[in-house]
C-alpha cells in the first residue's frame, strides 16, 4: 500500500471510526488494544495499522461483540472474525471503512476490490444509496475537521464518478424508450460539484429518457442553443455553492428571460442554495427539490 499518511491523531481516529476519543482512550488503557507513540509534547499518535485495527474493532463492536471479548482476540483473530461477520451478514457493513482506507492510502486497487465485492450482492443503484451516499456525507465532515485533505476527497470522489459514468454508459448503449421529453443536465457558472448531477443523469437514463449531459459551469447563453434541437426540454441543475444566496433570485430571473419568455421549458433545481428560494418566488415552469429521492420520484 502507498502509505501517504502514516500517523493519525486520536481526533482523526474518532472522525474516521465514529468512536469517541474518550472511548478509544478507555479501550487503550483498560484493554491495551492500541499502543500509540507520543510526540515530544506528549501527544498520542497512532499508526496506519492502529487505524485499520480500530476500524475492524468498530465493525465487531457495532455487530454486538463486547469490547472485553474483542480484547481477548489476537492480532490475527480480529480481521478473521471480521471476515466471518461479513460473510454472515453483508459486505456493506465493512465497505465504508474499506473505502476510507483506500482513500487514506490513495489505493485505487482496494477501492475497486471493495466495489466489485459489493456488486456481487447489490445493484449499482442500491450500492450508491446504501454505501456511496453515507460515505460522501462522512467525507464532508472529515474534510471540515482536517482529518483528510482535499486531495483525499478528490481521489475518492473521482473514483465514485468513474463508476457512475461507467454504469451510465452501459444504459446508453440502447436507444431511449421515452421520447416525450429531453433532460438537459448542467451546472451554473462557477459550480463544479457534479457528483450528484452525474448520478441524476444515470437515474434519468435508467428511466428510459434521453439525456444531454453538459456538466460543470455552463453559462445560461450556452443553453439557448439546445432549444432548437429538442422539444419539451427539462433542464436539471444542482446549486450547491453557486448561485449563492445573494445571486440566486437574479439567476432565476435571467434564466427565464434568456431561455424563453413563453415558458416552453422546465427547470428542475436542487442543492444547498435552493433553500433561499421560496416556492412563491418561482414561476410555474421552475420547481425545486430538497433531495435526490424527490426528483427521481417525479420521473415516474
Amino acid at each position: 500500500m502507498n502509505n501517504v499518511k502514516k500517523t493519525f491523531s486520536i481526533r482523526d481516529l474518532e472522525n474516521l471510526s465514529g468512536i469517541k476519543a474518550h472511548t478509544i482512550r478507555i479501550w487503550e488503557k483498560r484493554y491495551h488494544l492500541f499502543s500509540p507513540e507520543r510526540t515530544t509534547t506528549n501527544i498520542r499518535t497512532y499508526s496506519l495499522k492502529s487505524l485499520q485495527k480500530l476500524l475492524n474493532i468498530t465493525l465487531l463492536y457495532n455487530n454486538g461483540y463486547k469490547i472485553s471479548k474483542i480484547a481477548e482476540l489476537s492480532e490475527t483473530e480480529i480481521p478473521e472474525t471480521v471476515k466471518e461477520v461479513i460473510s454472515k451478514k453483508t459486505v456493506k457493513n465493512h465497505a465504508i471503512n474499506s473505502f476510507k482506507m483506500a482513500m487514506i492510502n490513495f489505493d485505487a486497487t482496494q477501492f475497486s476490490s471493495t466495489y466489485n465485492k459489493l456488486l456481487e450482492e447489490s445493484s449499482f443503484r442500491d450500492l450508491f444509496y446504501e454505501v456511496f451516499i453515507p460515505l460522501l456525507n462522512e467525507l464532508g465532515i472529515l474534510w471540515q475537521t482536517d482529518t483528510i485533505s482535499p486531495s483525499h476527497e478528490h481521489f475518492i470522489t473521482n473514483l465514485i464518478k468513474q463508476k457512475i459514468i461507467i454504469n451510465t454508459e452501459k444504459l446508453q448503449r440502447t436507444e431511449p424508450v421515452k421520447t416525450d421529453k429531453t433532460f438537459v443536465l448542467f451546472l451554473p457558472d462557477n459550480e463544479i460539484h457534479d457528483i450528484g448531477l452525474l448520478y441524476l443523469n444515470y437515474e434519468i437514463t435508467l428511466k428510459g429518457y434521453k439525456t444531454i449531459y453538459l456538466g460543470q459551469t455552463i453559462p445560461i447563453e450556452s443553453l439557448k442553443d439546445l432549444m432548437g434541437y429538442c422539444s419539451n426540454v427539462h433542464f436539471v441543475s444542482y446549486f450547491t455553492v453557486e448561485p449563492n444566496k445573494s445571486k440566486i433570485h437574479k439567476y432565476i430571473e435571467t434564466f427565464n428571460a434568456k431561455i424563453g419568455e413563453n415558458y416552453d421549458f422546465t427547470l428542475w433545481i436542487l442543492g444547498h442554495q435552493t433553500q433561499f428560494l421560496k416556492e412563491e418566488d418561482l414561476t410555474p415552469n421552475i420547481k425545486k427539490f430538497n433531495s435526490l429521492e424527490k426528483i427521481i420520484k417525479e420521473l415516474n
